[in-house]
């Protein structure tokens, strides 16, 4: 039984709101182990390849260690945002307006979020046991076995948080840093494989809305491509 209040939102409500929080992550309030933890529980009732459950998360809550991990992140983020496959520059002169006006706010907020990463009161790093770069990992079917196996998990659990008032943002940049975070942290680098780096904090104010996104019929197939 559910020990943290909820916000009370039907699944589709949950399911279109969970957004990637980074300028309305409230980062003055605590963010409670308990509630960690109630969402953890939930989180593993997701499926894994071959029922193996070959998961751990991280949670970091050391200041000293978060900015660190901070500082590795805003460094890939300097070199990231210049990239032509950066959130601002991905879909620019498509002429859909909606969307590049959705991608130049998404660079906003992700440039707010490099900025002060290590303000989050929680960091949580998702891992998977195993390594998709490791000699001998297998083809794709065992690299998708792999992904497939944490990011339901991590998923559930930014859903938990979302029911109780709390933000989140999937984020990857730190991964180019991956060896050196897993050392600071003492995460075994050969048995576990980090798959990303998401802020925790209660937000400001709850009500957030579906994204801009095209109409599905443009992405839709039946039968054939």
């Amino acid at each position: 039984m559910a020990l943290h209040p909820q916000l009370g939102l039907s699944a589709d409500e949950l399911l279109s709101t969970t957004r990637a929080v980074r300028k309305r992550l409230d980062f003055d309030r605590p963010l409670e182990t308990s509630v960690l933890q109630e969402c953890l529980e939930l989180a593993v009732q997701a499926p894994t390849g071959s029922n193996a459950q070959g998961w751990q998360f991280v949670f970091v809550t050391d200041q000293d260690k978060k900015a660190k991990i901070g500082e590795y992140y805003a460094q890939v983020w300097s070199g990231y945002k210049e990239m032509p496959f950066a959130i601002h520059n991905l879909n620019r002169g498509t002429g859909d307006t909606a969307l590049e006006s959705s991608q130049e706010r998404s660079t906003s907020s992700a440039q707010y979020l490099a900025d002060n990463m290590a303000r989050a009161p929680v960091l949580m790093i998702p891992c998977v046991a195993g390594r998709t770069d490791a000699p001998g990992a297998g083809d794709l079917l065992g690299q998708a076995s792999m992904f497939g196996s944490i990011i339901p998990a991590a998923w559930n659990f930014m859903l938990a948080a979302r029911a109780r008032g709390i933000g989140s943002a999937w984020t990857t940049l730190h991964l180019q840093h991956e060896q050196a975070v897993a050392e600071l942290l003492g995460i075994p680098y050969d048995q576990y494989m980090q798959v990303a780096l998401i802020p925790l904090a209660y937000t400001k104010g709850t009500d957030f809305k579906p994204a801009y996104r095209p109409p599905v019929a443009g992405i839709m197939h039946v039968n054939e491509w």
